[in-house]
């Protein structure tokens, strides 16, 4: 029997080549292509995939955003989360939404098929890169604290942000997505238990990362 998945990533050239590759192995089959997270929501509850790959970085609501909605509204699909990104927060970020799979586009080959397979039998997968992303968090994360726990993106973030410049701005300057920079504002301020703008660029004021 089948495992039906469903592929959500907004480069068509991206899916055109996880399809290919899924279409070479015996018991997967796509079944429906997103290029928005909207799309997404529309076939996750038409299609009712097996599996739903899940690119984190859509343009319209990211993977985190898209999971979140569907586990509200009932929709129980295991979600293979796919990302550019090994990074803890990201990988944190989309299980609390409801992944139970990450896998790096770096690594989508046979790491993808095997994360199909395994959330698709109720388990959890990483690929090796993240589990290994993983690892180098903890072990750098040990014993620091304050603005010395964030990352140098996340320096780079609250600095622009403390400054004024909005999401999009920020995320022009930084070659990122509007929405990476949000996640990278949440986690800013959950780590040092901040609670709105002003008080971040309080915080940066206090250390240094702006002039006062």
């Amino acid at each position: 029997m089948n495992i039906r998945v469903l592929l959500a990533d907004d480069h068509r050239m991206v899916r055109e080549a996880l399809r290919e590759a899924l279409a070479r192995v015996d018991d997967i089959k796509v079944v429906g292509e997103a290029g928005s997270g909207a799309e997404t929501l529309v076939l996750s509850n038409t299609l009712k995939p097996d599996v739903l790959v899940l690119d984190i970085g859509l343009p319209d609501f990211n993977g985190m955003e898209v999971a979140t909605r569907l586990r509200k509204a009932g929709c129980a699909t295991p979600i293979v989360a796919l990302s550019a990104y090994t990074d803890k927060r990201f990988i944190t970020e989309m299980l609390r939404a409801g992944a139970t799979g990450y896998v790096t586009k770096s690594a989508a080959g046979t790491e993808l098929v095997q994360a199909i397979r395994a959330v698709a039998a109720g388990q959890g997968y990483f690929s090796p890169d993240v589990a290994a992303g993983l690892v180098s968090e903890v072990v750098q994360g040990q014993g620091d604290g304050g603005s010395q726990r964030l990352a140098p993106r996340e320096r780079e973030v609250l600095r622009l942000v403390a400054e004024g410049k909005r999401s999009s701005h920020i995320a022009e300057l930084l070659h990122i997505s509007p929405a990476t920079v949000e996640v990278h504002r949440r986690n800013i301020m959950r780590k040092l238990g901040l609670k709105s703008v002003a008080e971040l660029a309080r915080h940066a004021v206090r250390e240094g990362i702006v002039p006062p």
